[in-house]
């Protein structure tokens, strides 16, 4: 990065929640991520920068769900481009478990999200699912009960 744009630049920090203001559709807007790098990070003017002592993963996965949609879709403005404001976001409760739950929940999410989306993790248990399946749908099909002569 060029020394001289820093000053002039808005940066996230590991561990914030960063939302974004606009979008083309009302889905697009106050998506979010959770910068978990080691350095902080550039972020648009049209971003919002959320800092909490929540797990930011677990918030992450929390503007994911319907409800948290159904609530920011009251605040997002209709003009060509769709625009969340701060004021708006802000408004929207999400649930605050203990960090301990919300560390558990982003444990069993992650390990969830890995089987549904890392083939290399997903495939072979689909793929051990099937087999065992198979074996006890073979084994069932092809016993039969003894005839006696």
């Amino acid at each position: 990065m060029r020394p001289d744009l820093k000053p002039t630049l808005r940066f996230a920090n590991t561990g914030d929640l960063i939302f974004a203001g606009v979008g083309e559709t009302v889905e697009d807007v106050g998506r979010s991520v959770a910068w978990l790098g080691d350095a902080p990070v550039a972020v648009h003017d049209d971003c919002f920068v959320f800092r909490s002592d929540m797990d930011p993963t677990f918030l992450a996965y929390v503007t994911q769900t319907a409800r948290f949609n159904q609530a920011k879709d009251r605040h997002v403005s209709r003009a060509k481009v769709k625009r969340l404001s701060a004021t708006g976001l802000g408004q929207i409760e999400v649930p605050v478990p203990a960090l301990s739950s919300q560390r558990q929940i982003v444990t069993q999410f992650n390990q969830f999200d890995a089987l549904v989306n890392d083939i290399s993790i997903g495939l072979p248990a689909e793929l051990a699912a099937r087999r065992k399946q198979y074996e006890y749908y073979r084994d069932n099909l092809l016993t039969f009960p003894e005839q006696r002569s």
